[in-house]
């Protein structure tokens, strides 16, 4: 009599529960009907508006092709590139100042010493509370007061990165808060002192978590410089201005246009970035 062998069948792995919200409930059909409803009539009001618009600006020749020609100009896209490289230089600067400058407070504010942490936040306070353009008044007219004079560009980076190490110094505590206390614990147990713990541990993992909104804050640091154009800076937008003064106000929407599109299409490269680093972040 043989026996007869079966191998076991493999088992699937059981498929995970469906999340749900506990903030909210999920919408019934009712629910969901009205959300449909109020997103056609909303885009149906929008599109209303957008046409209402067009109609305007054709009847005022704001459509007349000849206007629009202007954009093939090469001297006004030579123009606009010089703007370009010119906003792309104060932005690299600040950045690159604004990270140095956010890490060091991060360190203050995390530090054991009361009047570390106290000034830190005194600076913090002080220069997130001021206006941008404040700041880069109070640089670029108040250091000719003490015999210093300040170009334009670096009183606009200087302001820039002023106000926004404060801002990625919140950004670096909060991401480095967000980690298990067992990370700390564990450094702490090997021997490392605390910096050595944030340079080596911490701050390495936190970074990752960070990441999107850090290039959040890059792209809020690439819009903060159109504000040179009030001091004079060369940036991308006085040159849209120095183009329009050129050709005349007849031409004033198409090149804003193009400067305005200039910015969406860099903001939109780094948001696309920033959504690509949090999908890496969250698959792994």
């Amino acid at each position: 009599m043989s026996a007869t062998l079966t191998t076991p069948r493999p088992t699937r792995p059981a498929k995970p529960a469906q999340q749900t919200s506990v903030l909210y409930d999920a919408a019934g059909p009712r629910g969901r009907r009205r959300i449909r409803n109020g997103a056609l009539a909303g885009g149906a009001v929008v599109a209303a508006l957008a046409v209402v618009v067009l109609i305007q600006l054709g009847r005022n020749g704001v459509l007349d092709p000849n206007r629009w020609e202007v954009l093939l100009n090469r001297d006004l896209a030579r123009l606009l590139l010089r703007g370009v490289w010119s906003t792309l230089q104060v932005a690299l600067v600040a950045i690159g100042i604004s990270i140095v400058g956010g890490l060091l407070l991060a360190a203050a504010r995390l530090s054991d010493r009361a009047w570390l942490r106290g000034a830190a936040r005194v600076w913090i306070e002080l220069f997130r509370g001021l206006p941008l353009l404040v700041l880069i008044f109070l640089i670029f007219l108040g250091a000719p007061a003490f015999g210093i004079d300040v170009p334009t560009f670096w009183a606009l980076t200087i302001g820039i990165s002023l106000y926004n190490s404060a801002v990625l110094c919140e950004i670096f505590r909060a991401g480095i808060r967000s980690l298990p206390r067992g990370q700390t614990e564990a450094a702490y147990a090997i021997g490392l002192r605390k910096i050595e713990a944030l340079r080596v541990i911490l701050l390495p993992q936190a970074v990752k978590a960070m990441l999107p909104a850090l290039v959040a804050q890059v792209v809020i640091i690439l819009k903060e410089t159109s504000l040179g154009f009030v001091i004079g800076y060369t940036e991308l937008l006085r040159e849209g201005r120095v183009a329009v003064e050129y050709l005349g106000g007849t031409y004033a929407i198409p090149v804003y246009t193009a400067v305005a599109l200039v910015y969406l299409l860099v903001n939109y490269g780094l948001s696309r970035l920033a959504k690509q680093l949090e999908s890496r972040r969250v698959s792994r």
